[in-house]
């Protein structure tokens, strides 16, 4: 997702309404590198926009009036006094439709996938071919994209994701603190559902409250997030997906660059009903080294008896330094309390 740095994590002020026959209501607009965050004067979380489905409404006349793609009725007004949120919205959605892939083209080389799949009588690894075929073509843009539907979807079934503003720049430094200014990683924490951590395209990252609640020390949730980096390279997040969905709507990805609703949905029910899987240990170990994180606590996060993990807790790499600092005591405390309204 294209990142300007200038406009990461804006705030202005709003008005917003749920559908056309709702009244207007104050709110706080978060500008994210690929996010917009809508609360409440509360700190509630009203809804998120993903800045890849963004249209504005009324050029560029003022106040500026965007509304997400196909619900116009949604509508969030920003008056003449935020210019420097509406010009940080309005240079995004530029540079996110430059990096839009064209329908004609996507149509061209579909076409011809299809026709030597016809010429080669790939019947029986049409799909197969498909689904590699997809995972190789789509932009960092469009997996953005296919992230954030996805999440819309999940929090249906785990919530909104939390939001107090004390914990939001705690949140932001865990980010850049395991996964570097450039990777442009989001991290999310949800109050519900059986995963206690999972990696979706588009470097998007949710954790269970309780992975921050239930422990003490913040190095068993960089472990989690660790590990699911480590397995996202492992195993790219969207060929899960893929594998999920069928050849027609593999077709309708490949032609118009959208994934069936429905696909999303069904794909985001039985992936929050699931626990994570963590990859190889000697894997993990290296990762750590790398982050210079603890793996010893994450294990005992994992199982308190040392049992099962006992490869992280032997060959922990920082076990005599111990971890470089991942959060200040004040900024753990802060995401601990996340969840709280």
């Amino acid at each position: 997702m294209t990142a300007l740095r200038e406009f990461e994590r804006l705030e202005a002020t709003g008005l917003w309404r749920a559908s056309a026959e709702d009244q207007r209501r104050e709110v706080i607009v978060s500008l994210g590198d690929a996010t917009l965050t809508i609360t409440d004067v509360a700190g509630r979380v009203l809804a998120h926009w993903s800045l890849g489905a963004v249209q504005r409404s009324n050029g560029t006349s003022v106040p500026a009036i965007f509304h997400p793609d196909g619900d116009p009725g949604e509508t969030l007004e920003l008056s003449e006094d935020e210019t420097a949120m509406v010009d940080g919205i309005d240079r995004l959605l530029k540079a996110i439709d430059r990096k839009r892939p064209r329908p004609g083209k996507l149509r061209l080389i579909l076409g011809c996938a299809l026709a030597a799949g016809i010429a080669a009588g790939g019947v029986l690894w049409l799909p197969d071919a498909l689904r590699n075929y997809a995972a190789g073509v789509l932009p960092g843009v469009k997996r953005a994209e296919i992230g954030h539907d996805l999440l819309a979807h999940i929090t249906r079934v785990t919530g909104q994701p939390c939001h107090t503003e004390g914990a939001q720049a705690p949140l932001r430094r865990l980010e850049a603190r395991l996964f570097g200014d450039a990777m442009n990683a989001t991290v999310l924490i949800v109050p519900g559902g059986v995963r206690a951590s999972t990696a979706l395209p588009g470097e998007l990252y949710v954790l269970n409250r309780g992975v921050v609640e239930d422990h003490e020390d913040v190095d068993v949730v960089a472990g989690y997030l660790l590990a699911e980096k480590t397995q996202s390279e492992l195993q790219d997040p969207l060929a899960p997906l893929l594998e999920h969905t069928g050849v027609l709507s593999l077709i309708r990805l490949l032609a118009t660059g959208q994934m069936p609703d429905e696909v999303l949905a069904s794909y985001a029910e039985g992936l929050m009903a699931t626990p994570s899987v963590a990859p190889d240990h000697d894997l993990l170990l290296a990762r750590f080294a790398e982050a210079e994180v603890r793996s010893s606590a994450f294990a005992y996060g994992l199982d308190p008896t040392g049992e099962t993990t006992l490869r992280l807790i032997e060959a922990d790499p920082r076990r005599t330094e111990g971890s470089r600092e991942v959060l200040s005591d004040g900024d753990w405390l802060r995401l601990q309390n996340i969840c709280e309204s």
